[in-house]
């Protein structure tokens, strides 16, 4: 095993944790000596259904390199097109001189501002310039000023470079605190406070009052990046009346929407579809390149390509969010929590990207997944002239959740208990009132996780870190989870439709697996589709841990109207060719501070514990897993999901760090701190399955996000343990993993 994990050292793997990688290059050299028999059929599934282990729908096409994914695609007379790029931070646009460009040959056209029909778009805001105007300023050096159109990639690079802008230098405001300063100059109309929240419940300054412990701690986390294989790609071309764009991307519609925007044009006059996504972990809901593809496809009639370089997509696309927060939480003479207040900014960047609804999920589990009652969450998202931050795997909430479960070890020392006492005897349980006020439904396991690793815990105590975590499923806070599914029957299969991406995570086996379990049918007689707006229901965006759920009940909905039919045919499928059965889920959710006793923010909240060993140098050993994401529709997929999450929460702990010096991105991708497979630890995957379980999508919960959460606290924790020294800073310093490295050798 080592060997192999030498042999890969130079690759790198964001999704599965390297695990399942070397796990399949064992694999492959036992076939090779004889060992193992290739059975061609065992793709296929001699049995298929929720809570099966099945390969993957697309696992022939990506083992074999013949998937296609958008940058593959070539057509004849394909033009490419690429931005100029802000030179600056923050400067004034002077002027703009392409003539240059255009005189070169195999230049189609060089466009502006000016081109634009609408020169605004946004996921959620439309504050996002496609290009920055002359006499207009820029916000961060991602800024697209020109857009230049030529017949080749080679001659589109020699082609920019003629591109000649005239700056106007200003101060930029590349800091939380430099923004806020009361000389700072607006970023933005309306000042550089983007989003703020204030979530208040109970009586926070009566609870410290009465409380045994109070305890007042300040954290603070960088910019990092997703890192996610596959840099961006779009390719427009003319289609019917308007346009299509494939593009790689985490919600075909919400592209579609905003590419309406800029055009002006009715949406079904733009058809988006997905090809094979290399990967996105929130980093693809934000449009980068589709909407430049498109405004060239339709200005000149023809096929374009767009594509980031790796540098440019580290260097454009938003990351995760920065935080500077203080927290204070208290509890009484037995650990149990009484109260909770809270400050909590993020640098959001030159742009909204998804920072209200990343705010609000950062506030709202900022209080952890424990029972108590009194909190005061203040959240602030501020206007920078740094790199943009958006989504990010686990929305806000890696950031807050870090802060609260390093103080709970703290807390636990005062008390006189273990940490795992401190969460056993405050975690939520089913019926009990969390701090938002939502009543835990009787799916919730929390201390089922915290149960499955208390005896490794217990052996490793003085060289152990615990933390827990709760992470949302579905959009909500006050806006419904709708999805949307369709089944069709064709030449004896059964065609899924469903409008919900899948950037890696499998929704598209998960779905298959939904049908096979009501219906019967095996593997080879359904195919579920890509996403493409022309031909698949808008099933929202794949994030917020929502697929599973919200569009899998969507597709158990519709695959219920299937069975009923196929029964009246006595089961002979040729009967119902041509037939369609469409279904809609809609669970709608209360806003964030309704006037409720107890309101439903969200439809569901998968749990988790993660316990982190050190080994005598100070490295990660193991990491124990455990999650309850409610029925695990595919064990295989699962652990996969598990591991890599668990991975990149040690990396945002231990060595991940997207570094930005006076709003200039000074990263590489080899110089963003991310683990190797020579670096990985023991990863264990536990899942926790109850009984009771949700009455939905067979009880599924989703596990895409959680999975990054709960690691970084617990690996601090673990270092507390062993030192008890609070690092409260990522990454963290003195750790085997850093620079210094610190050295611990054996624990006396």
């Amino acid at each position: 095993e080592d060997d192999i994990k030498k042999a890969l050292r130079t690759n790198i793997c964001r999704c599965t944790g390297y695990k399942k990688i070397i796990e399949g290059v064992q694999l492959t050299a036992a076939i090779l000596r004889g060992e193992e028999e290739i059975d061609s059929r065992r793709e296929e599934g001699a049995v298929y259904g929720v809570g099966i282990p099945a390969f993957r729908n697309d696992v022939r096409d990506k083992v074999t390199g013949t998937g296609l994914y958008t940058n593959d695609v070539e057509m004849e007379g394909m033009l490419h097109a690429s931005a100029v790029r802000s030179a600056y931070p923050r400067a004034r646009v002077l002027d703009i001189d392409f003539s240059a460009a255009l005189e070169l040959p195999g230049v189609v056209a060089v466009y502006t501002a000016e081109d634009v029909p609408n020169n605004k778009v946004g996921h959620i805001m439309q504050d996002w310039d496609v290009m920055i105007a002359k006499g207009d300023i820029t916000r961060f050096v991602g800024d697209a000023i020109a857009l230049v159109v030529a017949e080749s990639e080679e001659i589109l690079e020699e082609a920019k470079a003629l591109v000649k802008i005239d700056y106007e230098e200003l101060q930029a405001y590349c800091s939380i605190e430099a923004a806020l300063a009361e000389d700072a100059e607006s970023i933005h109309p309306g000042g550089n406070m983007c989003q703020q929240r204030h979530i208040t419940r109970g009586d926070v300054k009566a609870a410290f009052e009465n409380s045994a412990y109070v305890l007042t701690e300040s954290f603070s986390t960088p910019f990092t990046e997703h890192a996610f294989l596959e840099p961006e790609c779009s390719v427009a071309f003319p289609y019917k009346d308007g346009v299509k764009v494939l593009s790689s991307d985490q919600g075909t519609h919400a592209v579609q929407e905003e590419i309406s925007i800029m055009l002006g044009w009715d949406p079904e006059r733009i058809v988006v579809e997905n090809l094979y996504v290399g990967g996105a972990f929130g980093g693809k809901e934000d449009v980068s390149v589709q909407h430049l593809a498109a405004l060239c496809a339709v200005k000149l009639n023809k096929a374009v390509k767009v594509r980031l370089s790796r540098d440019e997509s580290l260097a454009f696309h938003p990351k995760r969010h920065p935080m500077e927060a203080t927290f204070t939480l208290a509890c009484d003479e037995q650990g149990m929590l009484t109260g909770l207040d809270a400050d909590i900014y993020f640098d959001t960047g030159a742009y909204a990207s998804l920072c209200a609804p990343v705010l609000e999920r950062a506030c709202t589990h900022s209080v952890g997944p424990y029972s108590y009652q009194n909190t005061d969450i203040r959240g602030y998202g501020v206007y920078t002239n740094n790199v943009p931050a958006g989504a990010y795997r686990g929305f806000g909430v890696c950031q807050t959740e870090f802060a609260l479960e390093c103080m709970l070890d703290i807390l636990a020392k005062k008390v006189g208990i273990s940490p795992w006492e401190i969460r056993y005897r405050n975690a939520i349980e089913p019926g009990k009132v969390l701090p938002n006020g939502q009543i835990a439904d009787q799916s919730t396991a929390l201390k089922e996780t915290l149960e499955a690793v208390k005896d490794i815990y217990e052996a490793n105590r003085d060289h152990a870190g615990l933390a827990c975590a709760m992470k949302n499923t579905g959009v909500g806070v006050g806006l419904p989870d709708k999805g949307r599914a369709r089944l069709e029957v064709h030449d004896g299969k059964v065609e899924v439709f469903c409008g919900a991406s899948d950037l890696g995570q499998g929704s598209t086996t998960v779905f298959a697996q939904m049908v096979a379990e009501l219906s019967g049918l095996g593997r080879k007689d359904i195919y579920v589709h890509a996403s493409n707006t022309e031909n698949s229901p808008d099933s929202g965006m794949s994030s917020g841990s929502r697929q599973t759920l919200v569009s899998g009940e969507a597709v158990r909905l519709a695959t219920t109207q299937f069975v009923e039919a196929l029964k009246e045919v006595d089961g002979d499928l040729s009967k119902l060719e041509g037939r369609e059965f469409a279904a809609e889920y809609f669970e709608p959710t209360d806003k964030l501070g309704a006037d409720k006793p107890n309101p439903k923010s969200h439809i569901a909240y998968a749990y988790a514990t993660h316990l982190v060993i050190l080994d005598e140098e100070g490295k990660i050993s193991d990491i124990y897993a455990a999650h309850d994401s409610g029925k695990v529709v595919n064990p295989l997929s699962i652990q996969g999901q598990i591991e890599g999450g668990a991975l990149m929460g040690m990396g945002f702990a231990l060595t991940e760090d997207f570094k930005t010096e006076n709003g200039y991105v000074k990263s590489k991708f080899g110089t963003l701190g991310l683990l190797r497979s020579t670096d990985i630890p023991n990863i264990h995957a536990i899942y926790v399955e109850k009984k009771d379980l949700l009455d939905v999508a067979y009880g599924a919960k989703g596990i895409g996000e959680i999975t990054s959460i709960p690691t970084a606290p617990a690996a601090q924790n673990a270092y507390y343990a062993l030192d008890g020294i609070l690092r409260n800073t990522l990454p963290m310093a003195e750790t085997a993993y850093s620079k210094p490295k610190k050295e611990f050798g054996k624990k006396e």
